[in-house]
């Protein structure tokens, strides 16, 4: 014979472990679980389910929840339409970044360049721009520059 008062005070023990709005689902789950053991060991020919064995299955189920929530929540297709707030839609996959697109604005812009440029180098660069002479120690560090910087032809 089913108990069923008890387990539904064991699933009420569970049934805040859930989301808000799914606790009465978790709640009718755990009850039928339960019934569903205890049919199982009435037909092997068992006895009583014990209190730590329905506190076990509960938590079993409460554990599966949390599973197919996570699921549920993570796998997000790359075919999946994104609208924005002119309502036009673009494929997921289209708003991926590309590492080898070159991004133009900051490529024309010689600032950013010259933020990671050496400070003497912008020196040596401004020395050419009004006209006047190097050093030979300048020559020099602009042609290490340059070595170093230049792509091989292979």
């Amino acid at each position: 014979m089913l108990d069923w008062s008890k387990y539904s005070a064991v699933a009420d023990r569970y049934q805040r472990k859930a989301k808000w709005q799914d606790t009465e689902d978790l709640n009718h789950s755990i009850i039928l679980s339960l019934a569903q053991a205890q049919t199982r060991l009435d037909n092997n020919g068992g006895g009583k389910l014990s209190d730590i064995a329905m506190l076990r299955i509960a938590s079993c189920r409460v554990a599966d929840y949390w599973r197919t929530e996570y699921r549920i929540n993570r796998v997000i297709s790359l075919n999946s339409e994104l609208a924005d707030d002119d309502g036009n839609t673009t494929e997921l996959i289209d708003t991926l970044a590309d590492d080898k697109a070159i991004d133009l604005e900051c490529w024309l812009d010689d600032r950013t360049w010259l933020l990671g440029c050496p400070k003497r180098l912008i020196i040596i660069a401004g020395k050419k721009a009004k006209g006047k002479t190097l050093t030979q120690y300048e020559r020099l560090y602009l042609y290490r520059f340059r070595q170093k910087e230049q792509k091989p032809l292979i």
